[in-house]
């Protein structure tokens, strides 16, 4: 089995700069390292990064058209939360700093979780799952 020991995910931005004030708005650090006039790592964990990468730098990554996010899908990230009331503080921060509602909240009982645009309109959810429930 191949286990991947970080995890780099690639994100066209229309404007880098609002990009890293929505994301510190939402208390999220950056790497000042891999941080230029075309590219930041947002840091979501240890081994887990988000590359805002402005959109005419991201074109030079790929030979397909670059997604309007905004009209169309491609992904949809997601991360975890350490409780339920933590999945509606984050989306509602999300909210607040600019960006947008997607879908209802989901309640599963064992599972929660609640979804934001970003600026871009790129979708992320984030989600709390009871840990007595996965053993």
């Amino acid at each position: 089995m191949v286990q991947a020991k970080m995890v780099f995910l690639t994100l066209p931005v229309k404007n880098l700069n609002a990009s890293v004030d929505f994301f510190t708005a939402l208390g999220f650090e950056f790497n000042p390292q891999f941080t230029d006039e075309n590219a930041t790592c947002l840091i979501l964990n240890d081994t887990t990064f988000v590359m805002l990468v402005v959109e005419n730098y991201f074109k030079t990554f790929t030979k397909k058209n670059i997604s309007d996010a905004t009209t169309s899908t491609e992904a949809i990230l997601g991360f975890s939360a350490d409780s339920r009331e933590g999945v509606d503080t984050f989306v509602e921060k999300a909210l607040a700093a600019g960006g947008s509602a997607s879908n209802e909240k989901v309640d599963h009982g064992f599972m929660y979780s609640g979804s934001f645009q970003d600026i871009d309109g790129h979708l992320w959810e984030v989600m709390y799952m009871d840990p007595n429930f996965v053993q």
